[in-house]
C-alpha cells in the first residue's frame, strides 16, 4: 500500500465533559454523524461564513477529539478555540507527537504499525487512511499523495485557497461531509445555510487538465481576458482550480477557451460530486 508522511501537519486535542457540546456549537462538522474510526473534514468560520481554519476531526475515547490541521496555523487555531471556550469544561492543547501518515489503495489494511488508523471520509473512490504518531519512515511518496488528492478533487487551504477567502461551498465541504445542515447553530451558519437553500454557490473546486504542463499554483484562469478562477495544487498537466462554474459554463457554451496563463485548460467536475454546471449560464458581464 502506498503511503506518505506529512511533515506540515499538527494535532490539537480537545477533551473533557463539555468537549463535544463546545465543538458542536462552533464548528461546521456535525459531530452527531462522526463515528469511531473516522476523520471528517470541517471548518471554523468567521461570522460572515468565510473559512478561518480547516481541519480533519476524529474521536478519541468517550469525551475527546483530535483536530488535524496545518502546522503553521495550529497556534492561531488554538487561540481562537480558547476564545470561544468561555466556561465550557474542555481542555485544549497541542499534541507533541504530531506525525501524520496517510496510506491509500484498495487494501484497507494499514501497512504501518498504528492499528488505530482512521478513514479519511473526504475520499469516495479510494480507501484513504490516516494514522497519528508512530515512527518516522523514509517519507513514503508525497508526490503520489498530491496526485491522489488532485485526482479526487480534494482541496486544502494553503495549497488551493487562502484562509479567510473562501466559503465552505467553494471548497466542497458541503459535499465531503464537512458541513452539517441538520445540526443547530454554529459560527457563520446563517450564511452557509442561505447559500445551500438558495443554491447560490457559484465558486467550486474543479479538476484542471491540459496538453502541456500547467503553470504554478495561484495562476489566474481567464476567458477572453476575464477572470474566472485560480489554479491551486498542480502536478504536471493536472491540477485543482477554484472557479466560477457559471462563467466556465458560459465559456463552454460559447466555444471560448479557458486559459491558465498561456496554457489552454479543460475544467471538469470531480466524478463523485453532486453539483453540476448551471443549465442556463449567465455571461461574465451579467454576473
Amino acid at each position: 500500500m502506498p503511503f506518505a508522511q506529512l511533515k506540515d501537519r499538527a494535532l490539537i486535542s480537545v477533551s473533557g465533559p463539555d468537549a463535544e457540546h463546545f465543538l458542536q456549537n462552533i464548528l461546521t462538522t456535525d459531530l452527531d454523524a462522526l463515528g469511531p474510526g473516522q476523520a471528517k473534514p470541517g471548518a471554523l468560520l468567521s461570522p460572515q461564513g468565510k473559512i478561518l481554519f480547516d481541519f480533519l476531526i476524529s474521536r478519541v475515547g468517550d469525551n475527546g477529539f483530535q483536530l488535524e490541521c496545518r502546522a503553521d496555523i495550529v497556534d492561531d487555531f488554538i487561540r481562537r478555540l480558547m476564545l470561544y471556550r468561555l466556561r465550557a469544561r474542555a481542555d485544549i492543547a497541542k499534541r507533541d507527537q504530531a506525525l501524520v501518515t496517510v496510506s491509500w489503495g484498495d487494501d484497507s489494511t494499514v501497512s504501518f504499525s498504528d492499528s488505530t488508523a482512521l478513514a479519511d471520509t473526504r475520499f469516495r473512490d479510494v480507501a484513504v487512511r490516516r494514522a497519528y504518531g508512530g515512527e518516522a519512515k523514509d517519507g513514503g511518496d508525497p508526490s503520489a499523495w498530491q496526485m491522489l488528492r488532485i485526482g479526487n478533487g480534494i482541496a486544502e487551504s494553503g495549497s488551493d485557497y487562502q484562509l479567510g477567502d473562501a466559503f465552505p461551498h467553494d471548497v466542497l465541504l458541503d459535499e465531503t461531509g464537512g458541513v452539517g445542515f441538520k445540526k443547530g447553530c454554529y459560527v457563520g451558519q446563517e450564511v452557509v445555510s442561505r447559500m445551500q437553500h438558495r443554491g447560490t454557490a457559484r465558486r467550486r473546486v474543479l479538476i484542471a487538465s491540459a496538453d502541456s504542463p500547467l503553470p504554478a499554483a495561484g495562476t489566474e484562469l481567464t476567458v477572453a481576458g476575464r477572470p474566472v478562477g485560480t489554479l491551486g495544487s498542480v502536478d504536471g498537466r493536472t491540477g485543482l482550480a477554484i472557479a466560477r462554474i457559471d462563467r466556465v459554463k458560459a465559456a463552454i457554451d460559447a466555444g471560448e477557451a479557458v486559459m491558465a496563463g498561456e496554457v489552454p485548460v479543460t475544467l471538469a467536475i470531480p466524478g463523485w460530486a453532486k453539483f453540476a454546471f448551471p443549465q442556463d449560464a449567465i455571461s461574465a458581464e451579467e454576473a
